[in-house]
């Protein structure tokens, strides 16, 4: 019998390690989405706060099909889509609707302009700039962003 756990347990802990690889791989695509989107927000008014990073984290660790990545692999990501905006903003927002348009139409294009709303609220109001980002966001989802505020 123990040969019999033994294998059942090594089989077991392959699926588990594969279905973790797979649910890695089906969200990747909406985790890029959600950091693009959140930096565009939280860069639009030119400083990106620490409470908006905290929120960004928040909201990964918490959600079921983003908590298989890594914090720093989130924050390696943020900061990547980060340097973009700061070297140019125009093309950096262009990449990051592109990346946010891939959900246009699909059930995940309502979670993606809540967290970004979520990120504009995170230092206490949503200005003008982030107002607009947050606009952009939505257009390129097929959303309206009045119905978020």
């Amino acid at each position: 019998m123990s040969i019999f756990n033994s294998i059942k347990q090594s089989v077991t802990s392959a699926a588990n390690s594969m279905n973790s690889e797979l649910k890695k791989f089906r969200s990747k695509d909406l985790l890029q989405a959600i950091v693009a989107g959140s930096t565009m927000i939280a860069y639009a008014d030119g400083a990106v706060t620490a409470d908006e990073k905290q929120k960004l984290l928040g909201y990964v660790r918490s959600s079921e099909q983003l908590s298989v990545f890594e914090s720093d692999k989130v924050i390696e990501s943020f900061t990547q889509y980060l340097s973009r905006f700061e070297f140019d903003v125009t093309i950096a927002a262009g990449e990051a609707l592109q990346k946010i348009a891939a959900f246009r139409g699909k059930p995940e294009a309502e979670l993606i302009a809540r967290v970004c709303l979520a990120i504009a609220k995170a230092d206490g109001n949503i200005d003008s700039k982030e107002q607009h980002a947050l606009d952009q966001i939505c257009q390129s989802l097929g959303l309206d962003a009045k119905n978020f505020l």
